[in-house]
């Protein structure tokens, strides 16, 4: 099996530039602008989050865990 996917954590102690691209991918979608651009912001930021990170997904909810639901 590979390594394991690394998820955003807002409590972790991200760089200001990780913490940023999360704020804007977060409020992207909510300001009203023309939905092209806001597309084209959030894939760049998908983008850039596999190619730096190694997971397109990074900045989207972070899955639950079966091991950590507590049953």
């Amino acid at each position: 099996m590979g390594e394991r996917l690394k998820w955003y954590d807002d409590k972790a102690d991200n760089s200001p530039w990780i913490d940023a691209l999360a704020e804007l991918r977060q409020q992207a979608a909510r300001e009203g602008h023309c939905y092209q651009h806001v597309q084209a912001i959030t894939v760049a930021i998908d983008q850039y989050a596999e190619a730096a990170l190694g997971n397109r997904s990074y900045f989207l909810n972070k899955p639950y865990s079966t091991a950590s639901a507590g049953h």
